[in-house]
């Protein structure tokens, strides 16, 4: 896929978000709709997990099945012209495997993946073994990473920033 700025008056470039629900707006699917409509870009949504969180923290989730999340991708890829898949909240390591396998039907569009693996108050957003999955299934076929320092000290393994920047 060669990327191409949209024409002007043409349709707006279309990026599908595979993240979990925030009922504040303040991250997952409604942050990124948020972004990309700004952005003027058409954003589309395939759930991870439902939250219960305010703009503090988050209080609960309940995760969707991962098949569930990946037929909600599929109607969107099958349907429209996606031009990016931006990935969030991912929550097990079974929802990793489910996201990697779409991934491996759609090869030529870009992926930018922002590996939530904690609420930014605190609250763990990752099940056990994450982790191992991730490094091995998904994060080849990643074009773009975003991991804050945390995140990027646990997916890496490094001690220290620099050397996990480096990872």
């Amino acid at each position: 896929m060669e990327f191409r700025y949209p024409e002007a008056g043409g349709p707006p470039p279309v990026v599908l978000s595979i993240a979990g629900s925030d009922p504040s707006a303040g991250a997952g699917a409604q942050a990124d709709l948020l972004t990309l409509a700004s952005l003027g870009v058409h954003g589309c949504t395939a759930v991870t997990a439902l939250t219960v969180q305010d703009s503090v923290d988050v209080r609960a989730y309940t995760p969707v099945s991962p098949e569930n999340t990946v037929a909600q991708a599929r109607a969107v890829l099958d349907d429209m012209s996606v031009r990016v898949i931006k990935i969030g909240m991912l929550g097990s390591a079974a929802m990793v495997a489910a996201v990697s396998a779409l991934l491996a039907d759609y090869p030529r569009i870009p992926v930018v993946l922002d590996p939530v693996l904690a609420a930014g108050g605190g609250a763990a957003l990752a099940g056990a073994g994450l982790r191992e999955v991730l490094a091995a299934q998904l994060l080849p076929q990643v074009t773009v990473m975003t991991p804050n320092g945390p995140e990027a000290l646990a997916l890496s393994g490094a001690s220290d920033l620099p050397t996990a920047g480096a990872w």
